[in-house]
């Protein structure tokens, strides 16, 4: 009961009476029924497309859909454009075809069988059907399955593969198959009923894709004046749907809102024939402002701290951007400023070479606009499509990941972007190496760096993580992020890589250093701190043990080797157990270091104590732990290498080092000799 109240306080104190009090409201909202009444489950037919209409537009099929293609606001000039798209290779083909074989790509990685149509309540993988004539509200989203494998088929991104394969080849079969999907869901997804009305998100995701194959699709000889009107009727249901529960996105103060904020905005600005578009478009846009004030941090961060969900909210952004300039609705450039310092941000953390980013927090494979051939885990696309739209200028040469500005701004540049450049080059440029709002530190080395996360939390962290490090030399992640794998999963699975212990830091007495409540809330949030910032050297430190006081320091050294120190001190003995996770290549052990083999090179790994004993272990893909396992797409799960070194004592002092395969350490009490070069701690710390 007493943890019960801690928990409770600690929640108040972090996310604020405002937070609590709309949380509690809704709770009885949920338990006496109240918002079933507020969102009522209705047939489709109860509700005609006269319905959502204003008086003066037409309602029967032939008149409303001569009337849409009259008075349709502007859409991107590339989709349903009738010119074919540039030669971005075969894969959107082979990918649609596959779907229309009945094979369904989940989370941007890999294939299952759905049938054609899937069945839109079921999860291919453990075959488990969640209820379909309940209510949104009466469904659990952390049920005997994990929902996610329910929503992904819902959110339609497949429909972008269908638009990229019909414009390649012209074959009617993509819109047969989009308006077929299309039928099929709302005859298995009556209004307010089931799962996949039970997240406003979900839904405006849903809308966003269709929308895209609607423009794409409209001059199609498949497409009928009944398909059109029918279209309408339930862009207009699932807008109402949004709008009704809208309170509880912004309560989570998260991507929620921004995306069921863009989904009003959108339905609003591209049906303007709906009762309520104006309506829809005012708090849509609004909220967009808003949250791009409040969740995108001054150098250009993010709240959510998790890398994918940055790209998830800047795709909606620059969606929105180039949207809302088409139709002479523009953002103010205070938000399209955000943005551009997000794009720059995330321009330090990428490979260019490989367009890989750390595994930086939550991972749930979410990609909302998968308009190109590359891998999920290439963030190339999203900082040229950035780039382009806010500075008229391309970060990267012409390649695959150019298809995503070719589909939202035709021309790679133009007159109007250079025009923007100008305006937005008055303002000031971010530093290269702190990011402290988000917690982010870089240090550089001759051909490698290191990525540091610390942070003091404004916002609901996504991992337990403080003083994490990824070390990359050159392309190759050494010491790697273990991303997510599961939200739902069983036992140790249930958000397990979240956990502190799947990072690259240490653990006291096998503790998390904050206290997870649920699967998506941490209370009693650790505080973190940089005491020192240099071109060589980082050091930080965090409370999230109370007693036990953790500072981690890292050098830069010469040549591209790297030296790690952890240091924690208390009065009475704990267990400490430092982790490294390493990319899963061929390795040899020697006693306390390892070799790892990639193609280019041969990467040395060695730690041990300043004093006192510890036992070295080497995990591969244990099947009794997270240790040795890394997730790049959300549902599938890897071997790494975990290396772990544990000290059952008051204090302890780690050191780690990184450098190749004949270096030399040699430790002489307060002096570490790396090959000819003596590095004492004095210095360190003097």
């Amino acid at each position: 009961m007493l943890t019960k109240l801690r928990t409770l306080a600690s929640l108040y104190l972090e996310l604020g009476p405002r937070w609590s009090a709309f949380r509690l409201a809704y709770a009885f909202r949920l338990r006496t029924g109240l918002i079933r009444l507020q969102t009522p489950q209705y047939k489709w037919a109860d509700r005609p497309l006269k319905h959502w209409l204003k008086p003066t537009i037409p309602s029967d099929s032939d008149s409303y859909a001569q009337w849409r293609k009259q008075n349709a606001p502007k859409f991107f000039a590339s989709v349903g454009a009738g010119s074919p798209r540039p030669d971005y290779g075969t894969n959107a083909i082979e990918e649609a075809n596959r779907l229309l074989n009945g094979e369904l790509k989940y989370f941007s990685h890999e294939y299952h069988q759905t049938g054609f149509p899937p069945n839109w309540h079921k999860d291919p993988i453990t075959n488990y059907q969640l209820p379909i004539g309940l209510h949104w509200s009466q469904i659990s989203d952390d049920s005997a399955t994990d929902i996610k494998f329910i929503w992904e088929p819902n959110r339609f991104a497949f429909v972008y593969t269908l638009v990229r394969a019909y414009a390649a080849t012209k074959n009617e079969k993509y819109p047969q198959a989009f308006w077929q999907l299309i039928q099929d869901w709302a005859d298995h997804n009556p209004p307010n009923t089931g799962a996949n009305w039970k997240d406003g998100q979900e839904i405006a995701l849903r809308l966003m894709a269709w929308t895209f194959g609607f423009y794409a699709f409209i001059h199609s000889p498949s497409t009928t004046p009944e398909h059109i009107a029918q279209f309408t009727q339930l862009i207009a249901a699932q807008a109402e749907r949004i709008h009704a529960n809208i309170g509880y996105a912004i309560s989570t103060r998260s991507n929620h809102t921004i995306s069921e904020a863009f989904g009003l905005w959108m339905v609003g600005l591209l049906f303007p024939e709906l009762n309520h578009a104006e309506k829809y478009f005012a708090l849509g846009k609004r909220l967009l402002e808003e949250e791009a004030k409040k969740q995108i941090f001054p150098d250009g961060s993010y709240a959510m701290y998790s890398l994918n969900y940055h790209r998830f909210i800047l795709h909606l952004y620059l969606y929105a951007i180039q949207l809302g300039e088409l139709n002479d609705s523009r953002f103010t450039l205070q938000l399209i400023n955000s943005v551009k310092n997000s794009i720059h941000y995330l321009s330090n953390l990428i490979d260019p070479a490989t367009g890989h980013m750390p595994v930086y927090g939550s991972n749930d494979g979410a990609l909302v606009l998968p308009l190109n051939n590359c891998d999920f885990t290439d963030y190339r696309p999203l900082l040229q499509l950035g780039s382009i739209i806010t500075t008229g200028q391309p970060m990267f040469e012409p390649g695959s990941w150019d298809e995503d500005v070719f589909w939202l701004c035709g021309e790679l540049l133009t007159a109007k972007n250079a025009k923007k450049d100008l305006k937005l080059s008055a303002l000031s440029e971010l530093s290269g190496k702190s990011f402290p709002n988000g917690g982010t530190y870089i240090l550089h080395n001759t051909n490698s760096h290191a990525i540091l996360r610390c942070t003091d939390f404004t916002s609901r962290p996504s991992h337990a993580d403080q003083l994490h490090m990824d070390l990359w030399m050159g392309s190759d992640n050494i010491a790697i992020d273990a991303g997510t794998y599961l939200y739902s999963g069983e036992g140790i699975w249930r958000n397990g890589l979240a956990r502190t212990s799947a990072h690259n830091t240490v653990t006291v007495d096998g503790k998390d250093q904050m206290t997870m409540v649920s699967r998506f809330t941490w209370t009693n949030w650790a505080k973190g701190r940089v005491l020192k910032h240099t071109d060589d050297l980082w050091q930080g430190e965090h409370n999230g043990y109370k007693l036990v006081r953790h500072k981690r320091t890292v050098m830069a050294l010469e040549g591209d080797r790297w030296l790690v120190i952890d240091d924690l001190e208390e009065n009475v003995p704990h267990r400490y157990t430092l982790h490294w996770l390493l990319n899963d290549v061929p390795f040899t052990q020697n006693k306390n270091s390892l070799l790892l083999k990639y193609e280019a090179s041969t990467y040395k790994i060695e730690t041990g104590l300043l004093s006192g004993e510890g036992k070295l272990s080497i995990l591969r893909a244990d099947p009794n732990s997270t240790y040795g396992w890394r997730s790049r797409y959300y549902g599938h799960k890897e071997p790494a290498i975990s290396l772990l070194l544990e000290a059952n004592q008051s204090t302890v002092r780690f050191w780690t080092f990184f450098g190749f395969e004949n270096d030399s350490i040699v430790l002489d009490k307060d002096v570490f000799r790396i090959n000819s070069s003596d590095i004492s701690f004095s210095s360190l710390y003097g």
